[in-house]
Order: structure tokens, then C-alpha cells, then sequence
């Protein structure tokens, strides 16, 4: 078990390390990133907010095709790619790289790894849930399958793209200051009475 911990632990961070050499010239774009995710300064959530409404709000102005829409998008991820790892360095100054930050640079990165095993470990356990309970997959693909075609009928499509980006990118402000884990204990203790008052009733 040992073992197996160990190796998975060198895996996790020779993973990290080839992250942390592919995003090198990201590193400042990142941190700053991060620090506004996070809610560092009190006006961060409004300012982020504040600039994916606008971007929305040209899309909803502008109605291009899908083709056009995805081809800026390309386009504008060509352009930073090439752009951020040149301009970063003299914007921010890679002189100043403290190592501080290089903690805060390598903890992302980790955190990014770990993200995408949990995203291939879900990935598996859908297709070992396929092999093992093939009726409870088929009943659970199609469940959630219609109650996404359903929300999909009864919100505009860019309303919701608005609401999923919003959300996404204010949950890590909300996990770090302690939101969502003080809401899901308050629906814990809701859900814990409501269960005792029904076991009492049926007593």
C-alpha cells in the first residue's frame, strides 16, 4: 500500500513539474489570475462580474454564428499564446519572481493535475458503472440526459452559457472564503431534521 502510495505520489509530481514547465510563461498571467479568483482584494468578485457581462453582453449585441464565434475564439487563444509568454515578462517584471509565488505557481499547477485525474477518474467509473450495472447507467444517462434537454428548452442558450461561466469562475472565490462549504453544512442540518421528523412519524 506503501508502495503504491509512493509511486502515485512521484507520478502526481512529475506530472506537476512537466505543468509547471509547460505554463512557465504563463506564470505571472496565472498568479494574477489567481489572486482575482480567489477574491484577494474585497472588489475582485464585482470587477470579474463586471467583465464576463460585458463580453456576454457584446456577444448577445454582435449574434455571430457558431462558425464566427468559435473561429474569434480560436483566433484570440492563438494570439495570447503567442503574445503572453513575450509581453508577460516585461508587464510584470520576471525579475521580481519571488519564492513565494513559485509556492503559489507549483500549488496550482498540482491543483490543475489533480483536477484532470478526478475528471479521468469520473470518466472510468462511468464506463466501469456501463460494464458492471448496464440498466442503472442507461436510466441515469437518460434522466439527466432529459432534465439537461429540458433546462436547455426553458433558458436562452447564452443566458445560460452566462450563468455556467459566471458560476465557474466565482467558485473559487466562494470555496475560499468558506461559501459553499457554509451553505452545504446548512442543507446538511436541513436535510438531517427532516429525516429524523419523518423516522419519529414513523415510529
Amino acid at each position: 500500500m506503501a508502495e503504491g502510495d509512493n509511486k502515485s505520489a512521484n507520478i502526481l509530481a512529475q506530472e506537476t513539474a512537466q505543468l509547471e514547465e509547460q505554463l512557465q510563461g504563463w506564470g505571472e498571467v496565472i498568479l494574477a489570475g489567481d489572486r482575482v479568483l480567489r477574491w484577494v482584494k474585497p472588489w475582485f468578485p464585482a470587477a470579474l462580474m463586471g467583465v464576463v457581462s460585458a463580453v456576454f453582453l457584446m456577444i448577445y449585441y454582435l449574434d455571430p454564428s457558431v462558425l464566427t464565434g468559435v473561429s474569434c475564439a480560436v483566433m484570440l487563444l492563438c494570439l495570447a499564446d503567442y503574445l503572453v509568454p513575450t509581453l508577460a515578462p516585461r508587464i510584470f517584471g520576471s525579475n521580481k519572481w519571488t519564492t513565494e509565488q513559485q509556492q503559489r505557481f507549483h500549488e496550482i499547477c498540482g491543483n490543475l493535475v489533480k483536477t484532470q485525474r478526478r475528471v479521468v477518474g469520473w470518466w472510468r467509473r462511468i464506463f466501469a458503472l456501463k460494464e458492471e450495472k448496464p440498466k442503472v447507467y442507461f436510466m441515469s444517462a437518460i434522466i439527466s440526459l432529459l432534465a439537461m434537454a429540458w433546462i436547455g428548452q426553458q433558458v436562452h442558450n447564452l443566458f445560460l452559457t452566462y450563468l455556467i461561466v459566471s458560476f465557474l469562475l466565482l467558485l473559487p472565490g466562494l470555496n475560499q472564503q468558506g461559501i459553499i462549504s457554509k451553505y452545504l453544512g446548512m442543507a446538511k442540518r436541513e436535510i438531517n431534521k427532516l429525516l429524523k421528523q419523518k423516522e419519529k412519524k414513523n415510529e
